[in-house]
């Protein structure tokens, strides 16, 4: 069976510009299928008393006087220049998406990658571990610890940090990016942000351990009774030694791809995240789009989730030739 690893690279091109399209075009039908009128959701519980010709310029601005075939071609063409639109959620004169967007971008980043590469560097070499002593009372101990943690609410853990983290213990901010007034770079604004940043983060990086963790043991338990690994034990090798020239380099495949992944899905973990620290993120401005009904805005953050996971499943294929000799091109 064709897998997209062995696929030419034309058709996994086209695999991707057809989710890429899909995907905007569900991105374009959000406020659609959304059930009432699209124009009382973008004009806001007050529709009703507002005065036809402040309704009809809403209208107008946001192209809902056009039919429906109509406004989706003026969608792809504004997308095609970066033209998310305009945000209803900064008054009437609204603000460009784009530059909303951006300003969140960020602060995502900033939690989203560190919390990955945390969670990466405690998981893979715990995984590893773990299988590699398969069935004593470290791995046994690890595998419950992990599960555990994967087992508990993401919120829940929050709240738990919050209180004994900022509440109880007085060492970290409870909510936002930085401080109030806001520092003017330095050491200082980058220890401030980071303080903000930590519980996010320390939270973020829980919620994708377990996940490295089981892709990190599995992998090596079935790497660990390969023929090569006990031709490797039968040349005299140590363990160590075995672990890391003859384990680790085949087992970095499936790991690769956990991280990869882990980086487009950690923007959808970050709604949650975001929203309990009032992070100001994506995650926190999807939110604050839903409950304030700015539906150009949330269809600004769904599409940068879209284009990060596709993003991060590019870069898993084109990552792969390098970690396996065997899918490149002879």
């Amino acid at each position: 069976m064709t897998t997209s690893m062995t696929m030419r690279p034309g058709v996994r091109l086209g695999q991707y510009l057809l989710t890429f399209w899909l995907a905007i075009s569900l991105n374009f039908m959000l406020p659609r299928l959304t059930p009432g009128d699209p124009l009382s959701l973008l004009a806001g519980e007050s529709a009703r008393l507002e005065p036809q010709a402040v309704l009809d310029e809403i209208s107008a601005r946001y192209g809902l006087d056009q039919p429906l075939w109509k406004q989706y071609l003026t969608y792809l063409g504004n997308l095609a220049r970066g033209d998310l639109g305009f945000s209803y959620l900064y008054g009437r004169a609204g603000k460009p998406v784009t530059g909303i967007v951006m300003e969140r971008l960020g602060w995502t980043l900033l939690i989203a990658v560190s919390s990955l590469v945390l969670s990466t560097l405690i998981g893979v070499p715990l995984g590893v571990w773990s299988a590699w002593r398969r069935g004593g009372s470290g791995d046994t101990v690890a595998l419950t610890v992990v599960l555990l943690i994967r087992s508990l609410p993401v919120f829940w853990l929050a709240m738990l940090f919050v209180s004994l983290f900022s509440v109880q213990l007085r060492l970290l901010p409870v909510s936002g990016a930085r401080s109030v007034p806001t520092l003017q770079g330095g050491i200082p604004y980058l220890v401030d942000v980071m303080r903000h940043a930590a519980l996010p983060i320390l939270i973020l990086s829980l919620e994708s351990l377990p996940g490295m963790f089981i892709v990190s043991r599995y992998t090596m338990l079935g790497v660990r009774e390969s023929d090569y690994i006990r031709t490797a034990r039968a040349k005299g090798l140590t363990e160590t030694a075995v672990l890391l020239s003859h384990g680790l380099r085949s087992a970095l495949l499936p790991i690769a791809t956990a991280f990869t992944l882990g980086l487009g899905f950690a923007f959808g973990g970050a709604i949650v995240i975001e929203t309990v620290f009032s992070y100001p993120g994506i995650g926190r401005m999807m939110f604050e789009a839903v409950t304030r009904r700015d539906y150009p805005l949330l269809q600004g953050g769904f599409l940068v989730a879209v284009l990060a996971v596709l993003l991060c499943n590019l870069i898993a294929d084109l990552l792969y030739p390098h970690l396996d000799p065997r899918l490149r091109k002879t």
